[in-house]
């Protein structure tokens, strides 16, 4: 099926086909999250009790996709095995009526969702990750999903741009609006003339005072094929990369896209704060872990108020000093506060 052959009769808007496929580039090492990350990858660090990248292929499976593409490096196996099916652990939990557990346990691969896999053999750029996995996505039009971006919407996020792209019939890039002393660092879309999103470039991380807009791209993208041709043609930039930016940067010159502004709240799970900010949001969305966990959220931050509280109530550290006279060293003890 040509993607972009697909039209209605009389004269109507060209009909944009389905988004079937969706690539997570899932190959990066994590070393933010260090010592952790050493023999487990940072995508299967869990929020509450799902690993991280379970909540991205939720997002995709509602979404519609029928086939999640990752792409991996060799480290990475435990994504492969964790959206394995685990047989003899689905024995044992029904052999011992864990049945709540069982299900699930099955519910994380869906039986009508296919999982393939495509290597990064070296860190050459999310550009690369993606054109690794042309041969897989082949002529139609394919999502993209950065994990490290936890988004909790309802529709999803990846929802929202596969409706808007079904209405558009071209690229949707996923965005939020941010401070502009915040604009360095993001990727930031440069909107047309006209005052509407469709784009007209995207700037890597500008400064505030030459950032186009606020509208900062998020880790969600649906592309035409044709973003396959516009990295293949880009040459490798700095550290032999070839970045995503640089291709969408390409794709306005040749076919409209466009910026979605989906509604939900975005977690950067790719950092530390993020990453607890995430984990402290959904335990408290879970109903049986709601009251308890506050009680403990509660003693933490009394403990770290009274901590805070004691230590500017703590006297200046007295410094002592040893002076030498004839008779001997004596000791003497200064009030003055000691500084580093």
């Amino acid at each position: 099926m040509k993607a972009l052959a697909q039209f209605r009769t009389g004269g109507m808007r060209p009909m944009a086909p389905q988004v079937r496929r969706a690539i997570f580039p899932v190959a990066g090492l994590g070393t933010r999250f260090l010592p952790a990350t050493k023999a487990v990858p940072k995508e299967m660090l869990p929020i509450v009790d799902r690993p991280l990248i379970q909540y991205a292929v939720d997002e995709a499976v509602d979404a519609g996709i029928e086939e999640i593409i990752f792409v991996t490096h060799r480290s990475k196996r435990a994504i492969e095995d964790h959206f394995d099916r685990a047989l003899e652990l689905e024995h044992e939990l029904e052999r011992n009526g864990k049945y709540g557990p069982l299900s699930e346990l099955r519910r994380l691969v869906p039986s009508h969702v296919r999982f393939s896999y495509a290597r990064q053999s070296a860190p050459l750029g999310l550009g690369h990750a993606v054109w690794s996995a042309r041969h897989l996505v082949g002529d139609e039009p394919f999502a993209v999903v950065l994990p490290d971006d936890l988004i909790d919407a309802t529709p999803g996020a990846l929802k929202q741009l596969i409706d808007a792209f079904g209405v558009a019939g071209h690229s949707q890039i996923a965005v939020q609006n941010v401070a502009r002393e915040e604009t360095p660092k993001y990727e930031i879309v440069k909107p047309s003339a006209d005052g509407s999103l469709r784009l007209s470039g995207i700037i890597e991380k500008p400064r505030p005072e030459n950032a186009p807009s606020t509208m900062a791209v998020v880790g969600r993208y649906v592309f035409s094929p044709h973003i396959i041709d516009c990295l293949g043609a880009l040459a490798p930039g700095a550290g032999n990369e070839v970045q995503l930016t640089d291709g969408i940067a390409m794709l306005p010159q040749t076919e409209p896209v466009f910026a979605c502004r989906y509604s939900g709240r975005r977690y950067d799970c790719g950092s530390k704060l993020g990453f607890l900010e995430a984990t402290v949001a959904y335990a408290l969305k879970d109903q049986q872990l709601r009251a308890g966990f506050l009680a403990v959220l509660h003693r933490a931050t009394q403990k770290a108020s009274s901590d805070s509280l004691s230590a500017a109530a703590k006297p200046p550290a007295a410094r002592h000093l040893q002076v030498v006279s004839r008779s001997g060293v004596v000791s003497v003890t200064s009030t003055e506060s000691v500084q580093g």
